[in-house]
């Protein structure tokens, strides 16, 4: 399974992934700049993504929780998602989505 992540940059990523895993953890462990402060307890806003449209009915809608977080980021978008919050499934095999702002 696969995920692609675009960067800040613009530089398309193709990231292996397994099934049952945080997408922020795939993120996080192929290298990309993501915080993810919290470790993906849904305590923090860092690991903020834009989840592409033609995945957004596919992910889990988000739980209040996280509609609670994301009111906390910078940027947020329509199709704003904390990556701590989506578990990779083979039904997300090739999901996609970008990187949001990192503000320091």
């Amino acid at each position: 399974m696969k995920i692609h992540v675009v960067d800040e940059k613009g530089v398309r990523h193709a990231l292996e992934a397994l099934p049952g895993w945080r997408v922020m953890e795939i993120i996080r462990d192929w290298g990309l700049p993501i915080k993810a402060e919290c470790g993906g307890a849904c305590a923090c806003a860092t690991c903020h993504v834009y989840v592409e449209p033609e995945w957004q009915e596919k992910v889990a809608p988000p739980h209040d929780e996280e509609v609670d977080r994301l009111d906390e980021a910078f940027a947020v978008e329509e199709n704003s998602r904390l990556s701590c919050q989506i578990l990779m499934s083979e039904e997300l095999d090739g999901l996609t989505l970008r990187l949001a702002p990192n503000f320091d």
